[in-house]
């Protein structure tokens, strides 16, 4: 890393922390991971600007502060096995696999999730698993799943991922359409009785969730899915 993508990244990390973002198991998985490595050569030198960046087949990597903010919520422990739907760049996988014990991530285009994962092996990366499907159904044969992460709007909770989360369970999910301005970033928490709530954290805009259970190949018009 160049002296100023060092400085850059330290300065982001202060910008977050003055956002609000004061996990400091969060911040220092993230300070760990090289952003730069996952981002197209022609935005290497703004890889810690707090935005988002093409990553190619319509698709981006999210702003730091949503990825952030996102995995604190969904409290991810050592001995957590996390279920990542949208596997996207491959950035917010290294953050969980920093994070959990082994990770699943499921990605609907291949050559994303090819890349992704040679990626991510070239790093140290190993406590991960890739799959290419359909995300809104989840990961049926892994499951159940201490904690999942969801990176597209749905307009509803997926039932198959509410299913597949384990007693005493988080998942991190936005619900809306592909064209609503905000979107509502839900935390769905499931008791040790398997009764679920849900609590709204905020609001985001993420392109859609596209599967069986989620939206249809007709919301992809004009939406660019942040991973």
């Amino acid at each position: 890393m160049t002296s100023r993508l060092s400085r850059a990244r330290h300065k982001l990390l202060t910008e977050l922390q003055s956002h609000g973002l004061d996990n400091n198991v969060v911040l220092d998985a993230m300070d760990s991971v090289a952003r730069e490595s996952f981002v197209a050569g022609s935005f290497e030198e703004e890889a810690y600007a707090d935005k988002c960046f093409p990553i190619g087949h319509q698709q981006t990597i999210s702003s730091p502060y949503v990825v952030g903010w996102m995995t604190h919520k969904l409290d991810v422990q050592k001995t957590h096995k996390v279920l990542e739907i949208g596997t996207g760049s491959g950035y917010q996988t290294a953050i969980l696999c920093k994070l959990a014990r082994r990770v699943y991530t499921v990605e609907r285009v291949e050559s994303l999730s090819q890349s992704a994962e040679k990626r991510l092996h070239a790093m140290g990366f190993f406590n991960f698993s890739t799959e290419v499907g359909d995300g809104s159904l989840g990961w049926k044969n892994q499951a159940p799943f201490d904690r999942i992460m969801v990176t597209a709007t749905s307009p509803t909770v997926p039932q198959n991922l509410i299913d597949q989360l384990a007693p005493t369970g988080i998942m991190v999910i936005p619900v809306g359409h592909s064209d609503d301005t905000d979107q509502r970033l839900m935390k769905i928490t499931k008791d040790e009785e398997g009764q679920v709530t849900q609590e709204l954290l905020g609001y985001v805009k993420f392109v859609p969730l596209v599967g069986e259970q989620g939206h249809t190949d007709k919301d992809l018009k004009s939406s660019v899915r942040s991973s």
